[in-house]
């Protein structure tokens, strides 16, 4: 793969050279599951098979560019609204949400389950008191930066059973080193097509909003995928996006006044100079 690096700048988007870095080893190396029991269904019935590669790890360094994708547009604000439903409204209610994403995962009331936002909810005893895992994190991170504790996990086997889907990323650990903030997301399942730069843009937003409230600076996302997989039908859409132009990552522009966690809104991230080539249109989802 090449690599597009000149003076200190990437002159195209390192996600890019890392997306389709992942994908052609996918293509070219990984195992398909064509002729297994496979979960995962089209909505003709049929199984979605896919081609997969047990435990992709990608690092991003935040404070060198924005990891969004440019192969494409991913769209920024409604992969922060679901960031925001999940981590700071803890919601598990696709009322809360305004986008469709979770609709085929929901109950007539509009509930996923104890899933996602609901285990971030929940309160735990702890000796400074009683706390949810979000208001822990941003606690240690303020008292106890460099604990090597600081840690949140949604994959709750007690209430699995309650869940209408699994975690897909599930656990987050932050680590504090000088004063760069840093953080793992592990994700055991991972629809490339379709999830991998949403996830990727979330998290690395997640990281900065912690660390403006935290008074630290960003410093790398470490994505950690035990199954990364390219669906059956989504190879040709895969090979097809990875031949569309990269360009140079835009500039992700947060809200200067906010330094509350929880106040925090969609409006309060601006991406400047996005370019991007075309998007991939009607792609089939697998559920």
């Amino acid at each position: 793969m090449a690599v597009h690096y000149t003076s200190g700048v990437w002159t195209v988007s390192r996600a890019d050279e890392i997306f389709i870095g992942m994908c052609r080893d996918i293509l070219d190396n990984g195992f398909s599951t064509e002729g297994e029991t496979v979960r995962a269904r089209w909505e003709d019935g049929t199984p979605a098979y896919t081609i997969k590669k047990f435990a992709v790890v990608n690092r991003y360094d935040l404070s060198g560019e924005f990891p969004i994708m440019t192969l494409r547009r991913t769209n920024l604000r409604a992969a922060i609204d679901e960031l925001l439903w999940i981590w700071q409204k803890k919601s598990n209610n696709i009322n809360e949400l305004n986008s469709h994403i979770w609709d085929s995962w929901a109950d007539e009331d509009g509930s996923i389950g104890k899933a996602y936002g609901y285990q971030l909810g929940v309160k735990h005893r702890y000796a400074e008191g009683d706390m949810d895992q979000v208001d822990r994190v941003l606690y240690d991170l303020k008292h106890n930066p460099y604990s090597r504790r600081i840690i949140t996990n949604l994959y709750v086997h007690s209430d699995l059973s309650e869940m209408n889907l699994y975690p897909c990323a599930y656990s987050v650990t932050f680590n504090v080193t000088g004063d760069r903030l840093n953080a793992i997301l592990n994700q055991r399942s991972q629809d490339v097509l379709v999830a991998n730069n949403w996830n990727v843009v979330q998290y690395a937003v997640l990281v900065h909003m912690m660390a403006r409230v935290s008074g630290l600076k960003v410093g790398e996302l470490v994505h950690v995928i035990a199954d990364a997989h390219i669906y059956d039908r989504h190879v040709p859409l895969v090979e097809e996006l990875l031949t569309h132009p990269s360009y140079p990552a835009p500039e992700l522009v947060i809200n200067p006044d906010k330094t509350d966690f929880y106040d925090f809104t969609v409006d309060d991230f601006e991406l400047i100079d996005y370019k991007r080539g075309p998007q991939i249109k009607n792609i089939p989802v697998a559920v």
